[in-house]
């Protein structure tokens, strides 16, 4: 089959379609076909927006599969009703605002990153860190979700929350089993909306809660389950060695570990959403994802055996390792 510049000029102009996601998610394109299918016009007058803009971005959303057309009207594909329109539990619409507006400019300084190898500097007002923290704790909303979805907590009685940033995983594996019993061990800066989370989620009576930093924590114990969410590119390595070693001393044996972050992998094709993190990150304020073969070797070091890789939808992959012996 002869080459075709498809796949190239896709990539090329993609920056595109996510602008024009962003500005449809912004004016409420996709909440305003919450109630059923809608004309350009009818989207244009319950937007505020003109009927050109409209009909270019409703013709867009429909061309990557997020709205359907049928006879002049569009109406919301599932995933837009979902995650776009109100109908699920989590609105990725702050999200998409974060990418649109402080993600996309600081893409902007990325040749300056790729040249140099300097990592990126993220420079907001304080209205800008609520939209950047609004932003990242809806996308580790649906993270948690389906983190949820994706794993049988039935059988776990004992858990360490060790390092994350927000209580969802946890809760999502609590809501499963009432017998669960968690155990947060979080850096103080972090630790604020715990309680408040557990309470509303009705859990409050099964948590606990610590205060630690997390590369120096010696949580201890002997839980049968082990969380450590979003924690691994926040630090270099010998403090991954050191949180996991931590990890590993506060586990029974044969307990489990959930190690849910982006990696860069060694599969004939890299999943995109890992490899796309990886330059967020890095562009964003120096963090790293990190290869899954250097992570699985301080695994083995610190008494941890790999057992599988779980991709989450649009989310992170989870690393399921057991307790053993040190290697």
């Amino acid at each position: 089959m002869a080459a075709t510049p498809e796949r190239i000029v896709d990539i090329a102009i993609g920056f595109m379609g996510a602008k024009q996601l962003d500005a449809a998610a912004r004016i409420g394109l996709f909440k305003a076909l919450a109630d059923g299918p809608q004309t350009a016009a009818q989207i244009a007058s319950a937007t505020q927006r003109a009927e050109r803009q409209v009909r270019t971005l409703a013709d867009a959303m429909n061309s990557f599969g997020l709205l359907e057309r049928v006879d002049g009207k569009y109406s919301l594909a599932e995933d837009a009703a979902t995650y776009l329109g109100g109908a699920g539990e989590v609105d990725l619409t702050p999200f998409i605002g974060f990418l649109g507006d402080i993600s996309f400019k600081q893409w902007l300084g990325y040749d300056h990153t790729v040249d140099t190898d300097n990592a990126g500097v993220l420079d907001l007002d304080e209205d800008g860190w609520g939209d950047f923290m609004n932003g990242v704790m809806t996308y580790n909303a649906l993270h948690a979700e389906q983190f949820g979805r994706a794993f049988d907590f039935s059988g776990y009685r004992s858990a360490l929350d060790f390092g994350g940033l927000a209580a969802g995983f946890s809760l999502a594996a609590m809501a499963q089993n009432p017998e669960l019993h968690t155990r947060f061990v979080y850096a103080a800066d972090m630790a604020g909306s715990i309680a408040a989370d557990a309470e509303q989620a009705g859990f409050a009576h099964r948590t606990t809660i610590e205060t630690a930093d997390t590369e120096t924590a010696e949580p201890g114990g002997e839980h049968d389950l082990v969380l450590l969410t979003h924690v691994l590119h926040r630090f270099d390595e010998v403090q991954n060695r050191q949180i996991l070693q931590a990890a590993r001393e506060a586990a029974a044996p044969g307990a489990t570990l959930m190690l849910l972050d982006f990696f860069l992998d060694n599969d004939p094709a890299q999943r995109r959403i890992d490899a796309l993190h990886a330059g967020e990150y890095f562009n964003i304020d120096g963090t790293v994802v990190y290869p899954v073969d250097q992570v699985e070797g301080w695994l083995e070091a610190t008494g941890w055996q790999v057992e599988r890789m779980v991709a989450l939808p649009g989310s992170p992959r989870v690393l399921v390792a057991t307790a053993v012996s040190a290697g």
